[in-house]
Parts: C-alpha cells; structure tokens; sequence
C-alpha cells in the first residue's frame, strides 16, 4: 500500500495503482485488509471544468473518495478539529487522472475540490453514513463554510478558490 503522508491526523492519502492491458484498465480502490473502512452507501458525481464541491465538514460522517479519472481536481483539507494533534493544519494536492489515490477524510476534517481538467471530472465516494439516514428522514450531517467569513477555512484557503 503507498500511503502519501498529509500532515493531518487520520486522513490516509492512498495511491492507486492501475493494470493495464488489452482490454483496458483495472484500478482497486478499497481493500479492507488495507484501510479499516466500511461503507454505508456509494455514489459517484461528474464535476465541470472550473467548478469547486466544498468547502464542508461533516459532524459524524466519514468520507471515502476515489479520484482515480476521468479529470483531475484540487483537493483542499483542514483540519477543524480543537482536540486533534493536528488542528489547522491544511493540506491540498493534485488528485485524479494523472496521480489517481483514494483519500478517507474524517469528521470536523473541512475538505472541498475544484475540477482543474480542461473537460469533466468523475469522483466515487463512499461514506460510512446514509445521506440523511436511513429512509432519508434525518438532518444532512453537512457544516457549509462557502458563505461563512469567520470560517477557519478562509484562514488557510483563499475564498476565490470556492466561488463561482
């Protein structure tokens, strides 16, 4: 497993490997034996050229991407947590088509991406929690800081990088 170290505690950053051959491509991008994760449901979202998913944070949920292409995105992090080691401590890197990795981002840690590719981007995610809960009938587990100038993400970010 290549792990790529991110400065923040319990995100793991893991690089894919990808098996070409004749047919095409095949890419693993969880392994239970690997990261201890498991998922409560699975979605995958397309995002165009220029456009940013985030700034948010979840309270419970635990968030498993998969940026393995088509498209490439910016990945932004940080740490919003008062009893972690770690706390505002930000990290960002280039994820996707050209370096695919899945990256398990914890609650209270903030995370957005912006699709840098010239066309659309792909992105699988697998939380370990239901959207909404089971029957769709809870509360969204979701903390939006787009619009929010006292965010202590705007303190390690720069705002124009989240608005469209």
């Amino acid at each position: 497993m290549n792990l790529v170290e991110t400065g923040i505690r319990d995100v793991i950053l893991k690089e894919l490997s990808r098996y070409d051959d004749r047919r095409g491509w095949l890419m693993e991008t969880h392994r239970m034996d690997e990261i201890n994760h498991l998922a409560a449901m699975s979605y995958i979202s397309l995002t165009r050229p220029g456009v940013a998913r985030g700034p948010h944070e979840h309270r419970l949920q635990t968030d498993y991407f998969v940026f393995a292409g088509p498209g490439s995105f910016d990945v932004y992090l940080y740490d919003n947590r008062p009893e972690s080691s770690t706390c505002r401590a930000s990290f960002s890197l280039t994820l996707g088509e050209e370096r695919p990795a899945a990256l398990l981002v914890p609650p209270r840690v903030i995370h957005a991406y912006r699709c840098v590719s010239t066309g659309p981007g792909v992105v699988i995610n697998l939380p370990d929690r239901l959207y909404r809960g089971c029957g769709k009938g809870e509360p969204v587990d979701e903390v939006r800081h787009e619009n929010d100038p006292s965010s202590p993400f705007y303190a390690a970010f720069d705002r124009a990088l989240f608005t469209e």
